[in-house]
């Protein structure tokens, strides 16, 4: 006799089988926004209004001028795996557009109440048709008011599943996901209008930013004025990728990484290939914990990624992950190497300059630096032709660097041409500020005046007053200079210390120094056990010879590993300096001279990323004059 509890197989109902498939492409209010705004970029949209109320949880409008639907295919657009995208699997290997799977009209309309209303021309008419969750089959289809484009009405999301809908947060976190989503697609679909109304109120209105600075200014109103002004433009591109777009001054980095924006093909991603690559780039930069602002748009052929990995589209492959990996660590890294604080604090003061005399010396600034709007002209060409073909292993000079310059808008990567025309422009600072009692005008962290509690560094230069922390200032100096000498030997030459010091450790220590003596070797550092629970320091590199060796050879026990041979030592270079670098630097509360306060001055205006210490804190601020006149009430 056959048992009774024996489960048979069986085919679900297609309402059920829809509700199911929605929980994969929608989680959330956010979720529908997305993939609907998705879809009427792809029917070339160029306005989009987003109407929500109470977080989308009742309502979700969205009206876009794209193409429209045909009336035939309105009831094709609710089904399932039904889209005008991709015909052939060949399609999948190269796919261009946003969308493709064919499922979000459909997992939307089963977990929701669902109107849908298009027209391909401008004869005010087109075509309507309704779902209330069920009922995909044998739609009725019926005219209507509509203007040319697509409207959809989703009405109260997960009417008909209330274990999803009891999950959903409170209406203003919800908006705050559906306003992220606007804010991803506005910050690389410059050419398309976004409106973003929530309860009948407007929160977003984005005109189309046709022009380089429209898209700066959108740029700003989205991701704030800090990061718009400091941050580095960049435009590089070697065979089969191009990456362009702005990178987060380190002085900007933030505790958190909400401000991080990667976009492959125009589709922003979640690839632990580009972030892993933007860490190494800002590797020594930055504090362990901030995390630094970027908005990056990297261009590939479509035939060498996969973007059909998540239901969401938010993750892709890469068919040469270590080519992108490297093309990406390295065009990175080279543009926040050139950057000097020279070069920042010039751009300043070129915008600082009077009106009359910037008209005077435009011309001469738009024939060394170039015009912004070359960067504009190159926007707005159509993508560039990829050569056949990824290269296996990275070629430095296949990169063709491209560096630009906006007036109140960017710090820019230095070329030689910047640098050499320094001096030059220095000329009509020279003209606003005639005083020429000392070199102040010459350098652009100015002249020493005095030091302040032994800890900070008082100087003039022709803007205002520049206050230096002299300890987080020389640790980037003495960490760079090691970076750059980590394989000259003469560099970490041992000196002999005319009394050798004798520092105190447990047997537990002295054991973890016996399996790293010749790391320390390395180091320059002459260490000997002296004792059963001493060490004796017998040499050192001139670089550290007044570090606090009691606290770095503690911590080089702690940091270095026996295990490590050459590649594992180079792997852990930067940490290692790093903390060599803090003790070798000179400490707070030590006097120092005029001329070893100017010698200071003058080597972090030759040193890459003298802003920040190896901790990431800022090493310098600047006071122009029109603040401190403000201060003070001057003029009032």
């Amino acid at each position: 006799m056959q048992n009774a509890n024996l489960q048979r197989i069986e085919t679900l109902d297609t309402a059920l089988a829809n509700q199911i498939a929605a929980g994969e492409v929608i989680e959330r209010p956010s979720s529908v926004v997305k993939e609907l705004l998705e879809n009427a970029i792809d029917a070339g949209a160029n306005s989009l209004i987003v109407r929500v109320a109470q977080g989308g949880s009742t309502l979700i409008e969205i009206i876009d001028n794209g193409t429209g639907i045909h009336a035939e295919d309105l009831a094709l657009a609710v089904m399932r795996h039904a889209t005008s995208k991709i015909k052939t699997s060949d399609d999948l290997h190269a796919i261009a557009s946003l969308g493709f799977r064919g499922e979000a009209l459909a997992s939307i309309a089963a977990v929701s109440r669902l109107s849908l209303s298009s027209s391909q021309d401008d004869s005010g008419v087109g075509y309507q048709l309704e779902i209330n969750g069920t009922a995909f089959n044998h739609q009725q289809v019926r005219a209507c008011a509509c203007e040319r484009g697509t409207h959809i009405r989703v009405q109260d999301l997960f009417f008909n599943v209330p274990a999803r809908r009891k999950f959903l947060k409170k209406p203003s976190t919800e908006f705050i996901h559906i306003e992220e989503v606007v804010r991803r697609l506005a910050l690389t679909y410059f050419d398309v209008r976004f409106m973003l109304e929530h309860n009948d109120q407007i929160r977003l209105n984005l005109p189309k930013a046709t022009t380089g600075t429209l898209r700066l200014q959108r740029v700003q109103q989205l991701l704030g004025k800090p990061f718009a002004e400091n941050a580095y433009w960049i435009d590089t591109e070697m065979t089969g990728m191009r990456l362009s777009g702005w990178l987060g001054h380190p002085s900007d980095a933030r505790p958190q990484a909400d401000l991080q924006y990667v976009y492959v093909n125009g589709r922003i991603v979640k690839d632990k290939t580009i972030s892993h690559a933007l860490r190494m780039a800002y590797d020594g930069i930055l504090h362990g914990h901030q995390y630094a602002g970027y908005l990056l748009f990297l261009e590939v052929e479509p035939e060498t990624i996969d973007v059909n990995v998540h239901p969401t589209k938010s993750e892709v492959r890469f068919l040469n992950q270590r080519s992108v990996h490297e093309f990406v660590r390295h065009t990175a890294k080279e543009v926040l190497a050139q950057f000097q604080t020279a070069v920042a604090d010039l751009a300043q003061a070129m915008k600082k300059l009077p009106p009359n005399q910037m008209a005077k010396q435009q011309p001469t600034l738009q024939e060394t630096l170039g015009l912004y709007q070359q960067s504009e002209q190159r926007s707005e060409q159509a993508a560039p032709t990829f050569n056949d073909g990824l290269t296996t292993n990275f070629n430095q000079s296949d990169v063709k660097s491209t560096t630009h310059y906006a007036p109140q808008a960017h710090k820019n990567t230095a070329v030689p041409q910047f640098q050499n025309a320094l001096q030059s422009y220095l000329a009509p600072l020279r003209e606003v500020d005639p005083v020429q009692s000392d070199k102040k005008d010459e350098y652009p962290l100015g002249i020493a005046m005095a030091q302040l509690h032994g800890i900070y560094i008082l100087a003039q230069n022709t803007e205002g007053l520049i206050i230096v922390d002299m300890h987080a200032a020389h640790e980037r100096i003495v960490f760079e200079q090691m970076k750059s000498s980590w394989d000259q030997p003469d560099f970490w030459a041992s000196q002999q210390l005319l009394i050798p010091k004798i520092i105190s450790l447990s047997e537990h220590q002295i054991e973890k120094f016996e399996a790293r003596k010749m790391q320390f070797l390395k180091f320059g550092l002459e260490l000997d056990v002296y004792g059963q629970h001493e060490l004796i320091v017998r040499g050192v590199p001139a670089i550290l010879q007044h570090a606090d060796l009691n606290r770095l050879i503690c911590e080089l026990l702690n940091d270095l590993d026996p295990s490590d041979q050459a590649l594992g030592l180079l792997k852990k270079r930067d940490q290692i300096l790093a903390g060599m670098a803090c003790h070798g630097a000179v400490r707070a509360h030590r006097q120092l001279s005029l001329p070893e306060m100017n010698a200071l001055l003058r080597q972090m205006e030759q040193t890459a990323f003298a802003s920040q210490c190896n901790h990431g804190r800022p090493t310098w601020r600047a006071f122009p004059l029109s603040q401190l006149d403000k201060l003070f009430a001057r003029g009032e």
